[in-house]
């Protein structure tokens, strides 16, 4: 054989050889391919901005987007496909970046608006999103559920029966609310309606309800006014405070009640009782309003679009008490709306009426008066009633509203009149120190026993022979010694008990001691 034959033979078999070790290679190379599957491929669908403005932005080019699904802007802004038309997409924002411009690209997520839940959120200061806004750590939540969810049906809800206590002897005695119940809070600018949340949420103190204060365009100062109050009252770790500040982009603040809700209803579905103040929903249906504009939505009356009724419908319809059947847990929401020169048949105020399952309403005259807490018995009202409330409340309330509806009709007549009868003075009389009772300081709420005994002594008239002045301080002599004294017989009333004529006559006759005192 030749050289030449040689080299070729050398060629040949290095050939072989070089071949069969890139084919083992590639082999292996595909064999770890195939264990583990690589995670960079994603395929993404991604629309154009057309518009963007006023915290909203239509998108083309996303022709599967679903109602609600979360859209990723630049910078990782989201936002929320709400307006589904044929070519293009309406987008509210929930947060602004300078990256967003028409021209740049969009992303779908495939994933609905969202919102964390769970215990860990229990005396944090949240956003809508979960973006922690309290300074502390990070949330370590990885259980989400859709902010807009379907209210229970009819069969599986029960009866409002089991009274939720305000601590407020006006609210409790005349318009009392029970768990699973809807209760408006309306009224004036700087009338108290958020005192009465807040202090209802104090009173909640120990009884085990979870407690959710939803700030919808409110002012930094006022919700951290809020946060130091429950955090004194050492009611914040029982408490979620869900926060949108009037800065924050519209699409964030018309969201946020729903994200808030979800929260309450993950704690309600475990078969706890829930307590969720929305402050307010006149803001709620402005940034709706300015949101239907942009989107060039047909307004309506006081252009507001056809459907505000049922955003907020929707919304409250979602709080109720549950059956047994499915945990027996409750959501009692307290919606505060904001009227304007005492006008409560405005066109929000008068769709929440009628969603609502009453309403307290805080006059700006008494509070102007200083009669505080600010509320017009005549004008507030409760459609669930007597229902909710404990029998010793009801063996006392009918009374009081009697003679309370009595004296403020003898107190506007007798303006005119130079002298009364004696019976009429004896009324508005009564009628003073009844509403001598009914006022209370803020942040300070009762016990069921100290207001039934309160209201007993005013009825029965023990508080007739005493100066106006003299009722307040009397009243504080009377809370502190039911503390130490009363014990079974306070058991007996939040029980639920009815009391017998001698535990009535035991109480006056302890009440008509300490006031000879």
């Amino acid at each position: 054989m030749t050289d030449a034959n040689l080299e070729q033979s050398d060629l040949k078999q290095s050939l072989k050889q070089n071949l069969k070790q890139t084919l083992g290679q590639v082999e292996s190379m595909y064999d770890e391919a195939l264990s583990k599957p690589s995670s960079d491929l994603i395929l993404t669908e991604t629309g154009i901005i057309t518009f963007v403005g006023g915290g909203i932005a239509h998108v083309e080019g996303l022709p599967k987007t679903q109602s609600e699904e979360i859209l990723l802007f630049p910078g990782n802004v989201p936002g929320i496909a709400i307006d589904l038309g044929e070519d293009e997409i309406g987008v509210i924002l929930l947060a602004d970046d300078p990256l967003i411009k028409a021209g740049a690209s969009v992303k779908r997520t495939g994933h609905i608006a969202d919102t964390p839940v769970g215990d860990a959120l229990l005396g944090r200061v949240i956003d809508a999103t979960g973006k922690v806004l309290d300074g502390g750590s990070p949330l370590n939540i990885h259980t989400r559920m859709p902010m807009e969810r379907e209210a229970p049906k009819i069969m599986e809800r029960a009866p409002v029966k089991v009274p939720l206590q305000t601590g407020i002897k006006s609210i409790d005695a005349l318009i009392p609310i029970g768990h699973g119940q809807r209760e408006l809070i309306v009224g004036d600018r700087q009338t108290g309606k958020t005192s009465v949340a807040v202090d209802t949420i104090i009173n909640q103190r120990g009884t085990g309800m979870i407690c959710i204060y939803c700030a919808i365009g409110q002012r930094g100062t006022a919700v951290a006014r809020v946060v130091e109050t429950l955090r004194d009252a050492e009611m914040l770790e029982q408490t979620i405070v869900v926060v949108t500040s009037g800065e924050d982009q519209p699409g964030l603040q018309y969201m946020t009640p729903y994200a808030a809700t979800t929260m309450a209803e993950w704690f309600r579905d475990q078969g706890k009782h829930v307590l969720i103040v929305y402050d307010d929903l006149i803001r709620h249906a402005r940034a709706y309003r300015e949101l239907s504009l942009l989107l060039r939505r047909a307004p309506g009356r006081e252009a507001f679009p056809g459907d505000i009724f049922y955003i907020h419908s929707r919304l409250l319809e979602r709080s109720t008490q549950l059956s047994e059947a499915l945990g027996g847990g409750s959501l009692t929401a307290l919606p505060i709306i904001e009227t304007q020169a005492e006008d409560i048949s405005a066109y929000i105020p008068t769709n929440l009426v009628s969603i609502t399952d009453g309403q307290i309403y805080l006059s700006p005259g008494l509070f102007r008066k200083g009669l505080l807490p600010a509320v017009d018995t005549g004008k507030s009202v409760s459609r669930v009633g007597g229902k909710a409330q404990l029998p010793a409340y009801r063996a006392v309330a009918g009374d009081l509203r009697l003679a309370y509806s009595q004296f403020e009709e003898l107190e506007s007549f007798a303006r005119f009149a130079t002298r009364l009868d004696d019976a009429s003075q004896a009324a508005i009389n009564r009628g003073r120190r009844v509403r001598e009772v009914l006022k209370q300081g803020e942040h300070q709420p009762l016990t069921v026993i100290q207001q039934i005994a309160m209201l007993k002594a005013v009825n029965e008239g023990l508080f007739d022979g005493l100066a106006l002045n003299q009722i307040s301080v009397t009243q504080k002599k009377i809370a502190d010694a039911l503390q130490q004294q009363m014990k079974p017989l306070a058991t007996k009333i939040e029980s639920g008990e009815k009391l017998s004529d001698e535990d009535w006559q035991s109480l006056v006759d302890f009440l008509s001691g300490i006031i000879k005192q």
